[in-house]
């Protein structure tokens, strides 16, 4: 007995013409599989979520697939209301733009290679927003300092980093690029709040930024003032004094039979 496995795929254009963010050229694909619906609008350059999207697949969507888009506010996200997977990669989205609703159902968030770099704020948002998350992934952002960016990061800083997020996050199975061991999970649980990103705000960068700066050349480490010579106040000459030890603290230590 043979059993066949079709998946439909149908291709349409869901953005009214007069709609403001419609584009003729944007084409919405919507994969239907064998659990659910699968919304895939990927490489669309997308600034935000359209609206039709949300009305036809919102109520029905488990996957929702908006990668390589132009993406800069998640408004509209609230409306699929069923979403166990959302692949955010290759978008605009920072740390104002991740205002998140509820989502229960969410086990799967993929946010690569976005503009995102508070690791805390984000982390406490989805601790709140997404209890049920398992699988999460930050890779190509400052908030995970991955030595594969070149952004001066190794594989020490990369560890804390893994530590501190499975701390605040112990229900992940799998961050970035590999699972959750249940030898980090023990070393999370022990040293894991101790590996806390911190940077200066952005008032201190500010603040140093309108700093004057001297320039190099009137850097010294000589004395601002100096002396005329021969009017110097170094001292010079021999000490009789000879230093036997006999009054060293180490000695009281030290018995004869173990010199």
């Amino acid at each position: 007995m043979r059993v066949c496995l079709c998946v439909c795929v149908c291709v349409c254009a869901c953005v009214r013409a007069d709609h403001p963010y419609s584009n003729p050229a944007h084409n919405f694909t919507l994969v239907s599989v064998h659990d659910g619906l699968r919304a895939v609008f990927a490489g669309q350059d997308l600034e935000r979520i359209p609206e039709e999207a949300w009305r036809k697949y919102g109520l029905t969507a488990k996957t929702l697939d908006l990668s390589y888009n132009l993406l800069k506010t998640l408004d509209g996200i609230q409306k699929f209301s069923v979403l166990e997977e959302l692949i955010l990669d290759n978008n605009e989205l920072d740390d104002s733009s991740l205002q998140l609703p509820l989502l229960t159902h969410l086990r799967t968030l993929t946010l690569n290679k976005n503009q995102i770099t508070d690791t805390e704020q984000i982390l406490t948002t989805l601790k709140e927003k997404c209890p049920n998350l398992h699988y999460l992934s930050l890779l190509g952002n400052q908030a995970c300092p991955n030595e594969l960016l070149g952004t001066g990061h190794d594989d020490e800083d990369y560890q804390r980093y893994r530590y501190y997020v499975i701390f605040k996050m112990p229900n992940l199975a799998f961050l970035d690029s590999k699972p959750v061991t249940s030898q980090e999970r023990k070393e999370a649980k022990r040293v894991g709040e101790f590996m806390k990103i911190v940077r200066p705000s952005a008032e201190v960068f500010q603040a140093a930024e309108k700093k004057p700066r001297s320039s190099d050349s009137e850097y010294t480490p000589l004395p601002q003032s100096q002396a005329a010579q021969g009017q110097h106040k170094g001292v010079f000459g021999k000490c009789k004094y000879v230093y036997y030890g006999k009054h060293s603290e180490g000695n009281r230590f030290i018995r004869n039979n173990q010199l």
